[in-house]
């Protein structure tokens, strides 16, 4: 697998692999054990990436990581497209969220984003993408993914934040995007 390390905002690590020999299970593993890693100065062998035992029928089990035998105290989060996934690695008081697209979407994938935009039915192919990858974010970061509407997502005006309405919770917005990927991470504030 190809990897590379995205320029996340600090306290969060954060890398695109792109592989069309591995299912994106396997990409996740092993991009997240690489990250993981790094952030604590092991061999990415040294580093298990399991998934968490399902709870209930329609659970969604997030990655879990141990170092020798013991649980690492970070929350991982993925998101794959085709022969691409990303991997962003933070502590677990931090609420993330990731969205990865191509950067050049299928008409379906277009329309897609347009019939749940807010954005103006003229808007251009690279406006949309922008603005949908970050509303898509948000949606991974509140934690209630697909049980919030696209339409509810609200962003500033240069897109650099985005909430729902009705949580306190404002995320910042980073792009880390590489070709041929669009990549968008939400992430807010830790205790302080």
């Amino acid at each position: 697998m190809d990897s590379e390390e995205l320029s996340a905002p600090a306290g969060v690590a954060a890398a695109l692999g792109v592989s069309d020999r591995l299912d994106h299970h396997e990409r996740k593993r092993l991009l997240a054990s690489e990250v993981i890693a790094a952030l604590l100065g092991a061999e990415p062998r040294d580093v298990r990436v399991i998934r968490e035992a399902p709870a209930q029928f329609g659970y969604h089990p997030r990655l879990l990581a141990t170092v020798a035998g013991e649980e690492v105290p970070l929350s991982i989060h993925t998101c794959s497209r085709g022969p691409a996934t990303v991997v962003a690695v933070a502590d677990t008081v931090i609420p993330l969220g990731v969205d990865l697209r191509a950067a050049n979407p299928t008409a379906a994938d277009l329309e897609e984003m347009r019939r749940h935009s807010h954005l103006f039915p003229d808007a251009g192919a690279a406006q949309l993408l922008a603005h949908w990858t970050r509303v898509t974010a948000v949606r991974h970061a509140d934690g209630r993914g697909s049980r919030v509407q696209p339409e509810h997502i609200r962003l500033d005006e240069d897109l650099s934040r985005g909430w729902v309405p009705d949580r306190p919770v404002h995320y910042s917005l980073a792009d880390l995007s590489r070709d041929p990927w669009t990549v968008t991470l939400a992430y807010g504030a830790g205790p302080r």
